[in-house]
């Protein structure tokens, strides 16, 4: 039996990983989180406070595998002085400092939970690899490449396997931020200028990522590797709400306005960023960890849409 310990356990990717790894016979999973969310309680989940000052030691004794999924996550619009300078607190401080405590127990792999963010904004007409030049553009990505790094070093220095997965933008239920905010316009019906869109983008659903993380815990091939994740297909935007509109049983009502006149517009009202994630492109090539790894996508993107809406009725 294998035993793991998973950071941020309450979270979005987290929470879901948690129930998958505890129906499974082979692993015995102890959940980590900063505080116990409202109305649940389990032996097999701790509140630690803020990890960065969390004393772990009794909890990683007899850990073969720690999986980091806490993190400071990307948020659009921050209220703090210096947004770069919490990151790096959580992201990477808190990051290190569970991993050197990781060392200290002798747990043998570190899988990290890091972001595409770290590879780029935009893939400029070519897919993003995990063997490209990292090239983050936000704060969120550039703690989430410190945090890789350090890891790294980490890892040369003590022989601690280290894991990195990026995912792009995820999905699923109970998911927040642009996507969920998508969804809620297509269920009102409201019509949007988004008809006529020809990027392309690549999403990973939470049950895909999830089983690619299961994957990573034991894999021989993935110590001391970078992957990116995926589905396997890329969509344009207008062809995602119409699948978002199908999945939920209510069909996407979108007006084909150009996409250089709503770029424009999002320019002259300073939702220039925004624009970018819905008319830009952002592709993953994930083959070299279907090939590494002997994985492959279980769901669809069709498949993960349908799954999404299905558990949030």
């Amino acid at each position: 039996m294998t035993k793991i310990i998973l950071t941020g356990a309450n979270g979005f990717v987290g929470s879901r990983l948690f129930s998958q790894l505890e129906q499974r016979a082979e692993f015995q999973v102890v959940g980590l989180c900063r505080r116990l969310p409202v109305g649940r309680s389990s032996s097999k989940l701790n509140a630690v406070g803020d990890l960065q000052q969390a004393n772990l030691s009794a909890l990683l004794y007899g850990v073969d595998v720690l999986i980091h999924a806490a993190a400071r996550a990307h948020i659009m619009k921050d209220d703090v002085i210096d947004p770069l300078a919490e990151y790096r607190r959580v992201n990477v401080e808190g990051t290190l400092s569970v991993a050197r405590q990781a060392v200290a127990a002798r747990v043998k792999r570190f899988v990290f939970i890091s972001s595409i963010k770290v590879n780029g904004e935009a893939d400029n007409g070519s897919a993003f690899c995990a063997s490209d030049e990292p090239a983050p553009e936000d704060d969120y990505g550039i703690s989430k490449l410190e945090a890789e790094q350090g890891l790294m070093r980490l890892s040369a220095d003590t022989g601690m396997e280290v894991v990195i997965i990026r995912p792009p933008l995820i999905y699923g239920t109970g998911v927040k931020g642009n996507f969920a905010s998508m969804t809620r316009l297509v269920e009102k019906g409201i019509p949007l200028p988004f008809g006529a869109i020809n990027n392309k983008r690549s999403l990973v659903g939470i049950d895909n990522l999830v089983d690619l993380i299961i994957r990573c815990i034991d894999h021989p091939a993935a110590a001391n590797q970078v992957f990116l994740a995926g589905d396997g297909q890329d969509l344009s935007t207008t062809e995602l709400l119409r699948g978002v509109g199908a999945a939920m049983g209510k069909p996407a009502r979108l007006i084909p306005v150009p996409a250089g006149l709503l770029q424009l517009g999002a320019t002259l009202l300073g939702k220039k960023a925004m624009a970018q994630r819905l008319l830009g492109s952002l592709q993953v090539d994930i083959s070299k960890t279907c090939e590494m790894l002997d994985w492959k996508p279980p769901y669809t993107v069709q498949e993960g849409l349908r799954r999404c809406f299905e558990r949030s009725n």
